[in-house]
């Protein structure tokens, strides 16, 4: 008999992944329209697509992170590809990201919470919105802490909008900044034992450096996720205001940079070298740091 592997709490696993891999993430944002020539422009296509992307970078990226809107316009079959291709990255030691942006009250966050962070699920973490306040944060809370798993709240967007609410002034500080605090407030009592970090993480975009090197000092024990490297104009320098000093605590997203490296039939093998070229330019931010 083989033996039992005990469900480890998420951001340890994520900083062991990371340890071996690099902090890099790679958004599997599988668009009809962009899929290399060689594959049907489908539910098939996508699966393939998706499972190539996941072989060409499992040796380097920690964590991939599937966008759901991507699945979920194929229907159905497009969600039955989505539980396959996350099962297919947890079969490769991947941790894996639902990048849905959930939230509700009551029952219905209870329901959301349910459906990707059950006891088992191939999905390690989600991304929720905290924009209905506690209520639509405490359930999915609870499922990580009975289940393991983790969550990524959305706090300061890399999206050139994101300050037309997130910007807006609250006292002496702005929405970005209080929520921070709130963040940093519900996480900190679901700590790991081995990183001093929670469960409970934020989204918080490279696009905005010094925004993130101060959201970093609010925010100590939060693990980050980073978004806006690559193609939204984000670079590794801009990125490394999100680590911890030790170079732990964060996670960088690539996705278009990555997965549409090339249109050729190389896809999978451009897909595997740009990610490896991002790690190692995460890599020497964060040494010569």
């Amino acid at each position: 008999m083989g033996c039992i592997v005990e469900p480890m709490h998420f951001a340890d696993a994520l900083t062991e992944r990371i340890a071996r891999t690099s902090p890099v993430c790679v958004g599997l944002d599988p668009q009809l329209g962009k899929l290399p020539a060689d594959l049907p422009k489908d539910c098939d296509g996508v699966k393939v697509f998706c499972m190539g992307i996941i072989d060409a970078v499992s040796d380097v990226a920690s964590c991939v992170k599937p966008q759901l809107a991507y699945f979920e316009i194929l229907g159905w079959e497009g969600m039955k590809v989505f539980w396959e291709v996350c099962a297919y990255a947890k079969g490769k030691d991947l941790v894996v990201i639902a990048d849905g942006k959930r939230n509700d009250i009551g029952s219905t966050c209870e329901a959301y919470a349910d459906a990707y962070l059950y006891e088992g699920s191939p999905v390690d973490a989600l991304t929720v919105s905290p924009y209905l306040g506690s209520d639509g944060i405490t359930p999915f809370i609870q499922r990580c802490t009975e289940n393991e798993k983790g969550i990524y709240i959305i706090v300061k967007t890399s999206n050139k909008s994101s300050g037309e609410l997130q910007d807006l002034p609250v006292g002496d500080e702005v929405v970005h900044e209080h929520l921070a605090q709130l963040v940093e407030s519900w996480g900190m009592h679901h700590i790991g034992p081995k990183t001093n970090l929670s469960c409970v993480g934020a989204v918080v975009g490279a696009t905005y450096p010094e925004e993130l090197k101060y959201l970093r000092t609010l925010m100590p024990h939060i693990p980050f996720l980073i978004p806006g490297y690559g193609a939204q104009g984000g670079t590794a320098e801009d990125t490394k205001w999100g680590f911890l000093p030790d170079g732990t605590g964060a996670i960088v997203n690539a996705s278009r940079s990555i997965i549409y490296a090339s249109e050729g039939k190389d896809w999978k093998e451009a897909a595997g070298k740009a990610a490896e070229g991002m790690a190692k330019e995460l890599t020497k931010i964060l040494e010569n740091d």
